[in-house]
C-alpha cells in the first residue's frame, strides 16, 4: 500500500495524535471525510477536527434523528454536544464541543 501524498500522511499523523483511541473503522471515515474538496483549503489540523467532529456527529449521535424531528441545526447540535465529547473521551481526544454555546473547546491543550 502506497503512502499516500504528503497531505495524507499529514492527515494521518494528526488524526492519531489527536484521537489516539480512535477505533480503525472510525478513523478511516474521519480521514475520507478530512480529505472533501471543501476542506482541502483548511490546514491539517483544521481539516481532521471538522472530519472528526462531522463523523462523531452523524454517526454517534441522534442529530439526524434531531433533524428529522423539526430541531434546527443549532438545536441538534446543542443537544447532542454532551454524547460528542463523551466519544472524543473514549478515543483520548483533548478537544471538546463546548455545550453552553456550541463552539469548539479544546480541554489541556495549549497554543490554541
Amino acid at each position: 500500500m502506497a503512502p499516500g501524498t504528503k497531505r495524507q500522511q499529514d492527515l494521518r499523523k494528526t488524526l492519531r495524535a489527536m484521537a489516539p483511541r480512535i477505533p480503525m473503522l472510525d478513523a478511516g471515515a474521519v480521514l475520507e471525510a478530512a480529505q472533501a474538496g471543501h476542506l482541502r483549503h483548511l490546514p491539517v489540523s483544521i481539516a481532521v477536527w471538522q472530519g472528526l467532529a462531522s463523523h462523531v456527529r452523524h454517526t454517534h449521535t441522534d442529530y439526524d434523528l434531531l433533524l428529522d424531528d423539526g430541531y434546527d441545526r443549532d438545536a441538534a447540535r446543542f443537544f447532542v454536544a454532551p454524547a460528542m465529547n463523551e466519544v472524543f473521551e473514549d478515543w483520548g481526544c483533548a478537544r471538546r464541543i463546548g455545550e453552553d454555546d456550541g463552539e469548539d473547546q479544546s480541554v489541556g491543550l495549549t497554543g490554541d
